[in-house]
């Protein structure tokens, strides 16, 4: 497999500079570019050709959100992993609305920030387990009544709903006994049958239309 190229996003300098030094340092993994704001995402986007994007919140001028929104409207098929201090609902519900697939404390050690980064690019939705946690509650208080249930079968239910309380495509794929190819495969179709391009999307449209409980 060829290496994951990372673009990070954060404007704290010294754990900029750590997270590059982790991904230069680590085999299978390749730093594509690290900048303190989104003011550029979309053309550093174009240029750099990231695999997954390493993404703060609170950063000067276009902050975390805004560069997700941008992400979300001209790329919404790229890869954005949330590494922030912010574990509030507010911001947990606008990254995920927006198109992050998966979101992080930065108080996570290094080598779990590896293992998400991967986990990401196979399919999964890497989250710590409190903010699996409020994911499953907030979008429990925003549902609305489902108008159809997707044709979703009894399996991609299941693939869903575990992927939505944070468990990675080999957790799931232990839990019933299948192969990681085989859990990939379903995660596909979900999209698919759901109408979403990412992770995120899925979390949320499976809460607010009750397709998961």
């Amino acid at each position: 497999m060829s290496a994951i190229r990372v673009l990070i996003y954060e404007d704290n300098k010294d754990l900029s500079d750590s997270l590059s030094a982790l991904l230069r340092g680590t085999e299978g993994f390749k730093l594509a570019g690290a900048f303190p704001n989104c003011s550029s995402v979309l053309e550093q986007l174009e240029t750099l050709n990231p695999d997954v994007i390493l993404m703060d919140i609170d950063m000067p001028e276009v902050n975390g959100i805004e560069g997700l929104k941008l992400i979300h409207a001209n790329a919404p098929e790229t890869l954005v992993l949330m590494l922030t201090v912010f574990e509030d609902e507010k911001n947990i519900f606008e990254a995920i609305l927006h198109g992050a697939s998966g979101y992080l404390l930065k108080r996570t050690p290094p080598a779990k920030i590896l293992d998400a980064i991967t986990e990401l690019y196979n399919g999964g939705a890497p989250m710590t387990p409190l903010i699996a946690k409020k994911v499953i509650e907030l979008f429990k208080e925003k549902r609305q009544t489902p108008s159809n249930n997707f044709e979703l079968t009894d399996g991609e239910r299941r693939v869903l709903k575990l992927l939505a309380e944070g468990n990675s495509i080999k957790m799931i794929a232990d839990e019933l006994f299948l192969s990681a190819d085989a859990i990939k495969s379903r995660v596909k179709k979900i999209y698919e049958k759901l109408h979403v391009r990412n992770m995120g999307e899925a979390v949320a449209k499976a809460f607010r239309y009750r397709i998961v409980e």
